[in-house]
């Protein structure tokens, strides 16, 4: 008798405080054990320190953490995920797509139809280029209508989907997921190169939402936003000398 495999769930789009999010990656590798979720990824803004921070705090526990990063391109944000290093920001997306792939990593547009506060989609520019998932379930505040549009057309961006809570707290954890037949790592990426992934919403609470919002606008009232996005250009600029 042939058996199904067990599924996993994995959140692919998380922050942490090496960018713009609250939690430490140690406190995300925990929330993500207490939660069940097999994989995560961590996925700072133009860089991969605080996945490679999560994955050094998680050793050997029963959740796998993905080096990834969101990569800042000149159209929008991209998932680079599978990384082995940083993948440089400012370039167009089409470039970041070829250095993400260049290291063996997949790539994947990031909430592709939103533009809301600083999340940015790539929108139509993406449409044909070769990616390896599309996500479609974005936990962000407001994504509602932008995560309908990309399960609409997601047809004609790749097979596979994917879900992530872009969580920025960490009651956002684990909010979204990926679900995927396994339960490892390589589980996963067979799944998104096979087009066996579904995205799914666990959490619909409003007050994850309405923390968020609240934590978003004391960041740009007191300055953090602006400073937090000054590092990163200037890390980037670093990184190009």
């Amino acid at each position: 008798m042939v058996t199904t495999p067990a599924s996993g769930a994995a959140d692919l789009h998380i922050h942490t405080t090496f960018s713009d999010g609250a939690p430490s990656p140690a406190t995300v590798v925990a929330r993500a054990i207490d939660l069940g979720l097999s994989v995560i990824a961590v996925t700072d803004h133009d860089s991969i320190d605080g996945a490679i921070e999560a994955a050094l705090q998680a050793g050997v526990t029963r959740c796998e953490v993905v080096i990834g990063e969101e990569v800042s391109t000149r159209q929008g944000h991209v998932l680079g995920l599978f990384l082995t290093r940083t993948v440089a920001a400012g370039l167009d997306v089409e470039e970041t797509i070829d250095e993400i792939h260049a290291q063996g990593g997949l790539a994947i547009p990031a909430h592709p139809f939103l533009r809301l506060g600083g999340a940015r989609g790539v929108g139509l520019r993406g449409v044909g280029l070769p990616w390896d998932a599309i996500e479609t379930e974005n936990g962000s505040p407001g994504a509602w209508l932008a995560n309908r549009q990309a399960q609409r057309e997601s047809g004609v961006w790749a097979r596979a989907q994917t879900g992530g809570s872009d969580a920025h707290i960490l009651a956002a954890v684990g909010s979204v997921v990926t679900v995927f037949p396994g339960r490892s790592a390589l589980d996963l990426r067979a799944a998104i190169k096979s087009g066996t992934t579904r995205a799914e919403r666990r959490n619909r609470s409003p007050l994850i939402g309405a923390r968020t919002l609240t934590r978003s606008l004391r960041r740009r009232l007191n300055g953090e936003a602006d400073r937090e996005l000054a590092r990163r250009r200037s890390r980037t600029a670093g990184e190009e000398v």
